[in-house]
C-alpha cells in the first residue's frame, strides 16, 4: 500500500487522568527532519520584495471597472507598479504617525487596494488587522477596540457602517482611507468624530510627497491579527507572525516540487474568498511568491461566472458550498439532455472513473470522455482551470469524486485553521485513495490524535480516532489579549484544533466530527450534531439543515431549508402551488420532510435518539448577513438558537 505520512514518535496510553495520545505523524518530505527554510525568505515583505525584483513587468493585480454601465475587461498593475504604490501608501502611513507595531485595519471586498494596504503593513513593520467584509458593525466595533486599530482602509460602500453610531470604537481612529473616495457628507461625519478622511489618490500623493525608507520586520514580529468569527461568542484574534506565513509558502513550494505539473508565472487566480480569511491570503501570498497573477471578482457573488469567463483562471479555490452549486448546476444540465446523451454521459463517467481508480492520472484516464463530455464542464470554470482547491470545511465524497472526473483539472482538498496559518494537511492530485479525506500532514507540521473519552474516540482504536493536534512553525503565537484561551488551546506545545479526525492506514487524515458540537440530551446520551447535519444533508429535499438539542430535552429538532427545485416537484405531484415560502407553511410538507429525514437516518443506521422528531421549515438560506453563519458558511449555533428560539420552544411545547 502506498503511504503518505510517516510516524516519527510513538503514542502514549493515558494515565493519571491524562488522555491517550496517538503516534506523531510527519509528511514523508520531512521524514528525517524538516527541510531547510529559504534563507532569503524570512518575512511576508521578503516574499513580495523578491518577486518585485525578479518579475517587475509581470501582471500582478487585476480588476474590472464598469464602462457605460457594463463591466469592462480586466485591467492590470505590474509587480513594479504595485511595489511603488506600496511604498507610497506605507510612507503616507508613517507621515500620519504610524509606528512599527501600529495596528492598521482593512475593511472591504477583495481588490488591489486591499493588497497594497496589506503589503504596506509588511514593508513598514505595521500589523494588518483584516475586518470581514460580511461582518456587521457589532463585530467591526469589537475588533477595532480589541485590536486597538488606529488607521483603517475601507471600501467606499462600507464607510457608512464604519461611521454608524453603533460603531463606537471608530472614535479611536486617527484616519480613514477610502479605496476610492469618500463623499462630502462622509468626510464631514468622519471629521466630527476626529477621523481624518482621505481618498486613495490623496493618500498616495501624501506618500509621494513624504517618502520614507521601508522598515522591514523580523521573522517573529506579528504580521497580522486575523479575527475568526467563530461559531460562538466574540471573534478571536489569532496572532500570526511573519515566520508563520513564510513557513507555509516554503512548505507549499517543497510540496509542489514532487509533481510533474509546475506552477508558472502564467498562472492566474480568481480571488473571491474573503481576503480577511486565511485561505485566500495564503493562496495570494504563494501566487506573489511565484510572480503569477491574481484577478479580483467584481463584488457580486451571483455574477461570479462573468468574472470566470472573462479572467479564465488556471486556479479555482472555494469552500464546499461553491462546489456543491457547481455540482448541482452540472447535474441539472445533464438531466435536461435527451435520454441517449444522458446515458452516454453516465457511461463515460463510469468508464473514466474506473481508469482513475486503477491509478491513471485524470488527463490520461479517458481523453475521449474529456473531449466528448467533460470539456463542457471545464468550460463552466472559464476553460483554463488546471487546479481546483477546496477548503474551509470537508467536501462531500460525491461532489469531490464528480469534480475529479469531470472538471479535467487536478482537485485537492486541504485542511487547516487560521491558527495553523491555513494549512495543516493537503491532498495529492490524482490520488483517488484521497477522495473523502483532507490528505497528508503538511511539510512543516506534525500531527497526532488525542483521546476524547466522552465521545468514544480513541487514538489506539480501530480505526484510530481523536482530536487533531498540531505542532510546528505554522502554529500561531496565541490569541490576542486572551492568555487563558491560548493556554487552553496550546498544551505541551500542541495546538488542539477541536476537530475530530481519523488516520487511515495509508497515513491520510479524514475529518469526521467536531469536539465542541457535542450535545448531551436529557437521557445522558451524547449527540454529534455536525455529523448528523452531514447525514441529513444527503436527503434530496434538504438544501441546508441545522440540528438542535439540549440537556433538558430528550429529542432533537431541526431547522430545514428545503431544496427549492425538489420541493416544487413534490408540490406539483401533490397538487400544491405557491412560492417556497408559501409551501413551507404546509403541514403536509412538514410531514414529508420528516419522513425523508427518517429515511436518511435509517440508511445511515442512526440510533433512535439521533432521529429528528420535529422540523421548522425556512425558505431562506442561512446567510452571513443575518449573522447565522460565518463568512466560510459554518453555522453560528448561538446566533441560530437566538434567531429560532421562539419557534423551537413552540415545537417542543407541541410534543407535550
Amino acid at each position: 500500500m502506498k503511504t503518505f505520512a510517516v510516524q516519527v514518535e510513538n503514542g502514549r496510553e493515558g494515565r493519571d487522568g491524562k488522555p491517550s495520545v496517538g503516534p506523531v505523524y510527519r509528511n514523508f518530505l520531512a521524514k528525517s527532519g524538516f527541510p531547510p527554510m529559504d534563507s532569503n525568505l524570512n518575512t511576508a515583505w521578503d516574499n513580495l520584495r523578491i518577486s518585485s525584483e525578479k518579475y517587475p513587468g509581470n501582471r500582478m493585480l487585476g480588476w474590472r471597472e464598469f464602462v457605460g454601465g457594463k463591466l469592462g475587461p480586466y485591467k492590470w498593475k505590474t509587480y513594479r507598479e504595485v511595489y511603488e504604490e506600496i511604498l507610497h501608501i506605507g510612507s503616507a502611513l508613517q507621515a500620519s504617525g504610524a509606528q512599527p507595531g501600529s495596528r492598521v485595519g482593512i475593511y472591504g471586498s477583495n481588490c488591489p487596494q486591499w493588497i497594497v494596504a496589506m503589503e504596506a503593513c509588511s514593508a513598514y513593520s505595521l500589523i494588518c488587522v483584516p475586518l470581514y467584509d460580511t461582518l456587521g458593525p457589532g463585530a467591526v466595533d469589537y475588533i477595532i477596540d480589541h485590536a486597538e486599530v488606529d488607521f483603517v482602509f475601507v471600501q467606499d460602500k462600507k464607510v457608512k457602517e464604519l461611521l454608524n453610531p453603533d460603531c463606537r470604537s471608530a472614535k479611536r481612529l486617527k484616519l480613514m482611507v477610502c479605496f476610492t473616495s469618500p463623499t462630502e457628507e462622509q468626510k464631514d461625519k468622519a471629521a466630527d468624530i476626529g477621523i481624518k478622511p482621505y481618498s486613495w489618490d490623496e493618500f498616495l500623493h501624501m506618500g509621494k510627497e513624504n517618502p520614507s525608507e521601508v522598515f522591514p520586520p523580523q521573522p517573529l514580529d506579528i504580521c497580522t491579527i486575523m479575527y475568526t468569527s467563530g461559531t460562538s461568542g466574540d471573534p478571536k484574534g489569532v496572532v500570526l507572525t511573519h515566520e508563520n506565513v513564510t513557513t507555509i509558502v516554503r512548505g507549499v513550494d517543497i510540496f509542489m516540487e514532487q509533481f510533474e505539473d509546475k506552477m508558472t508565472v502564467d498562472d492566474v487566480y480568481l480571488s473571491f474568498l474573503p481576503l480577511a480569511h486565511i485561505l485566500d491570503r495564503i493562496i495570494e501570498e504563494y501566487f506573489f511568491h511565484k510572480g503569477a497573477s491574481v484577478g479580483y471578482y467584481h463584488g457580486d457573488m451571483n455574477a461570479l461566472r462573468e468574472d470566470l469567463m472573462e479572467l479564465k483562471p488556471t486556479l479555482f479555490a472555494g469552500v464546499p458550498r461553491v462546489f456543491e452549486r457547481v455540482h448541482e448546476g452540472i447535474k441539472k444540465a445533464v438531466q435536461e439532455l435527451n435520454p441517449i446523451r444522458r446515458r452516454v454521459f453516465g457511461i463515460l463517467y463510469k468508464y473514466k472513473l474506473s481508469w482513475m481508480n486503477s491509478g491513471y492520472k485524470h488527463r490520461e484516464a479517458s481523453p475521449l470522455a474529456d473531449l466528448l463530455a467533460f470539456r463542457k464542464v471545464k468550460a463552466r470554470l472559464g476553460g483554463r482551470v488546471r487546479l481546483i482547491i477546496s477548503g474551509g470545511a470537508p467536501l462531500s465524497t460525491e461532489v469531490e469524486e464528480f469534480l475529479r472526473v469531470t472538471s479535467c483539472a487536478f482537485l485537492t482538498q486541504g485542511y487547516g485553521l487560521t491558527e495553523t496559518c491555513g494549512l495543516t494537511s493537503v491532498g495529492f492530485p490524482d490520488e483517488m485513495c484521497m477522495v473523502g479525506t483532507v490528505g497528508a500532514v503538511s511539510v512543516y507540521s506534525e500531527l497526532r490524535l488525542e483521546e476524547v473519552p466522552e465521545m468514544g474516540y480513541d487514538p489506539f482504536g480501530d480505526p484510530p480516532r481523536g482530536e487533531i493536534c498540531v505542532r510546528g512553525k505554522t502554529v500561531f503565537a496565541g490569541y490576542h489579549k486572551n492568555p487563558e484561551l491560548t493556554l487552553e488551546s496550546i498544551r505541551d506545545g500542541w495546538f488542539h484544533t477541536g476537530d475530530i479526525g481519523e488516520i487511515l492506514p495509508n497515513g491520510v487524515l479524514k475529518i469526521i466530527d467536531r469536539k465542541k458540537n457535542l450535545v448531551k440530551l436529557s437521557q445522558g446520551e451524547y449527540v454529534a450534531v455536525e455529523y448528523l447535519e452531514k447525514v441529513y444533508g444527503t436527503a434530496d429535499i434538504v438544501e441546508d439543515i441545522w440540528v438542535y438539542g439540549n440537556s433538558f430535552k430528550s429529542m432533537l429538532v431541526a431547522v430545514v431549508v428545503p431544496h427549492e427545485e425538489n420541493t416544487k416537484k413534490w408540490a406539483d405531484l401533490n397538487g400544491h402551488k405557491g412560492s417556497l415560502s408559501e409551501l413551507c407553511s404546509l403541514n403536509l410538507l412538514h410531514s414529508y420532510v420528516l419522513s425523508e429525514l427518517k429515511a436518511a437516518a435509517e440508511l445511515s443506521k442512526l440510533r433512535g435518539f439521533e432521529h429528528i422528531k420535529g422540523v421548522i421549515l425556512e425558505a431562506r438560506l442561512f446567510e452571513a448577513e443575518q449573522d447565522l453563519v460565518t463568512p466560510t458558511l459554518k453555522k453560528r449555533r448561538d446566533k441560530m438558537l437566538k434567531h429560532y428560539q421562539a419557534k423551537i420552544d413552540e415545537l417542543y411545547a407541541n410534543f407535550g
